[in-house]
């Protein structure tokens, strides 16, 4: 018996050692294994060129679509698929499919900044970035960090194109926002830090996005081409530092954003993406990155409105990027570079640089042995209960209180208690919290579009209570700005601010600048998001069984600094 647990203590401190000593994607780069010569030198030129292409995939659009799919992965032989909206079972199904037409394994790939739960159904996720902004216990953020590295791993996913690394200093973006840690660049900093040294230590690779940072403008680049119209040393003092900090630590990839920076590049609507200045003379050379750079999806307006047929995957190259995802046309974009190549536009070596870079980056995520991902028990196996109870953790973390700390601390769990959900038709987890410390209490409901009727009915029914409970949600999918309540509801909120009322506002912080006469009220809880977790949390507070922790992670002038939390 004593061998045998011997034996078992040995073999798990075997373990967590060869974790420990394994080398990062950056120190494999130094010294990159046989495997990977091995493999390259049995390349074309074509099939070299090929592993810079990643595929986009769904599980979504029925399977004539997800067989298109790998007609063009056994045909083309690319280095990657991304996944995007479907199922986790489907999924794991079109991987094994991917895989064992392509003979080099692929890179499977997945924009998950919140978890798989950003992309697929029946899946945890985590807080969005803006949320865990908020917490202070780094810790934490790198825990989730590791249990999305075991999902990804799980559903037989390398990468993860995540995390966002982004500085929201503009209010009003309508494309990084809520996907950001917030608006401090040593917030930033430090939170990204955590989530991505969760994964890449749990074994998946990541990408820091969006370089040389997106957070600064009013344009989204899905769209159009955004203008980032601040000198170099603005950009280089604010917008890269966190990319700066975290290249430091051995981040393995980032990802280019499609801006056009006349401080960096004067080519007239350049995107940065296909800048050999910026990605090449900036990233590489000035900043020192050694690890892959991937753009952004080439099939976005921002990149493809000047630059048609093509010509912007093969600027792409040029510009010094390893990976290209989501081309219009990769059989196109291939031939073109084939053909650059042959001009002298293109010089070999770069091409057979970036290839090495990812046939390490395959090596170093155990693409050199090939597996099938199981089926079995997936959907139970990537919502374990200990990725549940980090949720909750990570929503407690990040609830903040903004006013009324003595005044919530005195409320009378007795009296007769108004719990008031506005912006949603139903009855909510708040007030089914909340009412378990407030045993007197009824529920009101007012939806977004509330008729004047539906608010005097219930501002008048709550005169006769002694406290009242407001919550305000957001009923959109993603947490946006420009929250959909409409004029009567808002004036109700405005009103009831001048009263005995504490709030708790489900919805990005932004809003608050959007919701007048909460700086006001008696006590104010800022939920960031929407989701039951956070409903939980906020109404812990009220009940007087959680203190919370959270700070601002960016301002709401005039009302709100970054910071504030009591």
């Amino acid at each position: 018996m004593k061998t045998k647990l011997f034996l078992l203590l040995t073999c798990c401190i075997a373990a967590i050692s060869a974790q420990a000593q394994k080398p990062t994607y950056i120190e494999m780069l130094a010294n990159q294994p046989k495997w990977v010569d091995s493999v390259f030198k049995k390349l074309s030129r074509h099939e070299k060129i090929a592993q810079m292409f990643f595929v986009r995939a769904h599980t979504n659009l029925g399977q004539k679509y997800t067989d298109s799919v790998g007609m063009v992965i056994k045909k083309e032989q690319l280095g990657g698929v991304i996944f995007f909206q479907g199922g986790p079972v489907r999924q794991a199904r079109a991987t094994n499919a991917y895989q064992k037409v392509s003979k080099v394994p692929l890179i499977v790939a997945s924009d998950g900044e919140w978890g798989l739960g950003m992309r697929l159904d029946s899946t945890i996720s985590y807080p969005y970035q803006m949320t865990l902004g908020a917490i202070q216990n780094k810790d934490l953020i790198y825990r989730m960090g590791q249990e999305v590295a075991k999902d990804f791993k799980r559903l037989g996913m390398q990468m993860n194109l995540a995390p966002d690394a982004d500085i929201n200093n503009n209010a009003k973006n309508p494309v990084i926002n809520y996907r950001s840690f917030g608006e401090n660049k040593y917030n930033v900093a430090n939170k990204t830090a955590s989530y991505m040294r969760g994964m890449q230590d749990g074994g998946l690779l990541t990408s820091l996005k969006h370089f040389p940072g997106h957070g600064d403008t009013d344009v989204d680049s899905h769209y159009d081409l955004p203008q980032l119209p601040f000198n170099l040393a603005r950009l280089d003092s604010l917008e890269m530092y966190p990319f700066k900090e975290l290249i430091k630590q051995d981040a393995s990839g980032v990802m280019i954003a499609h801006m056009n920076i006349p401080s960096l590049d004067n080519t007239p609507n350049l995107p940065s993406t296909l800048s050999k200045p910026i990605v090449t003379g900036i990233l590489k050379q000035k900043i020192g990155f050694k690890g892959l750079i991937i753009t952004d999806a080439m099939d976005m307006k921002g990149v493809v409105k000047y630059f048609k047929n093509g010509e912007a995957d093969l600027l792409a190259v040029v510009a010094g990027n390893d990976i290209l995802e989501l081309s219009e046309n990769s059989d196109r974009a291939i031939h073109l570079i084939r053909k650059a190549i042959r001009q002298g536009r293109v010089d070999m070596k770069t091409i057979d640089a970036s290839v090495r870079k990812i046939l390490t980056a395959k090596y170093w995520a155990g693409l050199n042995k090939r597996d099938t991902v199981s089926t079995n028990n997936i959907v139970a196996e990537v919502n374990r209960s200990q990725s549940t109870a980090l949720v909750q953790e990570l929503s407690n973390a990040s609830v903040t209180l903004l006013r009324g700390k003595d005044f919530i601390k005195n409320m009378i769990p007795i009296r007769r208690t108004a719990i008031i959900s506005i912006g949603v038709p139903s009855v909510t987890r708040f007030q089914k919290e909340i009412s378990k410390g407030y045993y007197n209490s009824v529920y009101y409901v007012l939806d977004k579009d509330a008729t004047a009727a539906q608010i005097s009915n219930v501002a008048r029914e709550i005169g006769a209570f002694d406290q009242v409970i407001v919550g305000i949600h957001d009923s959109r999918s993603r947490p946006g700005n420009n929250i959909p309540l409409n004029a009567g509801v808002k004036n109700f909120i405005n009103e009831l601010s001048g009263k005995n009322a504490v709030f708790a506002l489900f919805a990005n912080p932004y809003n608050l600048a959007g919701l007048p006469g909460l700086e006001r009220s008696k006590g104010l809880i800022v939920g960031y998001q929407k989701e039951d977790s956070m409903q939980v949390s906020a109404a812990a507070v009220i009940n007087n069984r959680l203190v919370p922790k959270g700070k601002l992670p960016v301002s709401i002038l005039p009302n709100y600094k970054f910071g504030e939390g009591l």
